[in-house]
């Protein structure tokens, strides 16, 4: 069965966004042209190994809703509770189908893979608290911390809002192009979608009262985002905290001697908490030093057989192509060290990129001038419904509100919003 514009993970690529063992596995062919948001013949498949799925599994031929939130809605994941069972918590990993008529890899497929959250509270003020926990302290931390992109945060607009939702958060990152890539949203969906589906718990009272859900979620995007965010004319760069091999050691010659001291540098780094990796390839020292730097290993240690006679040891940095020669005692403290000046490296070029390419501006005309190449910051009161119909004739749309401090607000109509306009993916 061929499926348009869907992915294959090679076993990097899955290192960088995990799989879980097991899984909701989704596959669709695809029967001509579709309606916008019309449903689409497919094939359902349930409980799948991650790594093997075959025709036996197949439950039924369906009618596949294009909307996430059915299926744990419809499917009983929300039973009936008792007050004092709130809130319920629902995390998923699932590949999702959405027709694409443009796809673009990692960032708009036919078929991706992604985790989602759904959560069902007693109240409207829990749901909100626990949809800005997930999004500040989950979603912004791992993108800041973890793969070193700083994004611009807020709420968007009511036009851009996810559908039924009351509020959805963003992250929203600058890539090196100057377009806009939203990285994770999170929703408060108030009651919409517990009225639809009837999700309801019993109250303190005896009544049964409509449940306040969320949604959150983040999918294969974020490794799209990471190569437009740290990726250069080498290939990939993956930031330490994130990369699944952090340093790869190399033999300069296929020597014994040397291939043993190599092996033993790779256990005293993983001993130390590192995560190593012996170099297997093939070829000249030169062309696997070139394979390694387009999969983005942030640090080599490179080892030969005068290196091994005087007792030192070379590290090459990926993001500066940098060397450093020294004793090879201080290799545990130096490779350390070295990994977490890459990571803030990393990052601050990053930060600086997305401050150079943010312009303040004071009319709908600048804004629509400065964000052909990045953003374009001005107060929300500027641009009102009409402003945003003059920014989408330039493909162009409102990111994101911000309070004046850069603080997520809690609505749309406060006084003294700031808002960023660009162009997107």
């Amino acid at each position: 069965m061929s499926v348009a514009a869907c992915i294959l993970a090679a076993p990097g690529a899955a290192a960088l966004f995990p799989l879980q063992q097991c899984q909701h596995r989704l596959t669709v062919a695809r029967q001509g042209r579709l309606r916008a948001g019309a449903p689409e013949p497919g094939h359902w498949i349930k409980a799948c190994s991650a790594s093997r799925c075959d025709r036996s599994a197949i439950l039924s031929d369906s009618v596949l809703p294009p909307l996430r939130h059915v299926v744990p809605s419809r499917d009983g994941c929300f039973p009936q509770q008792s007050h004092r069972d709130l809130p319920l918590l629902l995390n998923q990993w699932a590949n999702v189908v959405r027709w694409e008529l443009r796809p673009r890899i990692f960032l708009r497929t036919t078929e991706f893979l992604w985790q989602e959250g759904h959560t069902a509270h007693a109240t409207s003020e829990d749901a909100s608290r626990f949809a800005r926990h997930i999004h500040l302290k989950v979603y912004d931390d791992f993108v800041r911390n973890v793969m070193a992109v700083p994004t611009h945060i807020g709420i968007k607009p009511p036009s851009e809002r996810f559908a039924g939702a009351t509020t959805t958060m963003t992250l929203e990152g600058i890539m090196r192009d100057g377009k806009a890539l939203q990285m994770a949203t999170s929703h408060e969906l108030g009651q919409n979608f517990a009225k639809a589906f009837d999700i309801t718990f019993q109250g303190d009272e005896g009544r049964s009262e409509h449940c306040y859900t969320t949604s959150w979620g983040a999918s294969t995007r974020l490794v799209g985002g990471l190569i437009m965010a740290h990726g250069d004319d080498k290939g990939l760069l993956v930031p330490p905290r994130l990369a699944p091999i952090q340093v790869v050691v190399m033999a300069v010659r296929d020597e014994p001697e040397v291939l043993d001291a190599c092996h033993e540098l790779v256990q005293r780094l993983v001993a130390a908490g590192i995560r190593a990796r012996i170099d297997k390839g093939r070829g000249s020292f030169g062309r696997r030093v070139t394979d390694w730097e387009i999969k983005g290993v942030p640090l080599r240690v490179e080892l030969g057989p005068r290196d091994l006679g005087e007792g030192v040891v070379t590290i090459a940095r990926r993001d500066t192509n940098e060397k450093i020669t020294f004793p090879m005692s201080e290799l545990i403290t130096r490779v350390g060290e070295t990994l977490e000046d890459i990571h803030d490296g990393i990052f601050q070029r990053a930060l600086e990129h997305q401050t150079r390419w943010t312009t303040d501006v004071t009319s709908i005309a600048e804004a629509m001038e400065v964000a052909q190449t990045g953003f374009a910051r001005l107060p929300w009161d500027l641009v009102g419904a009409e402003g945003e119909r003059e920014l989408k004739t330039q493909a162009m749309t409102v990111r994101c509100l911000q309070r004046a401090d850069g603080s997520i607000p809690d609505s749309d109509t406060e006084v003294g919003l700031v808002c960023f306009v660009a162009k997107s993916y």
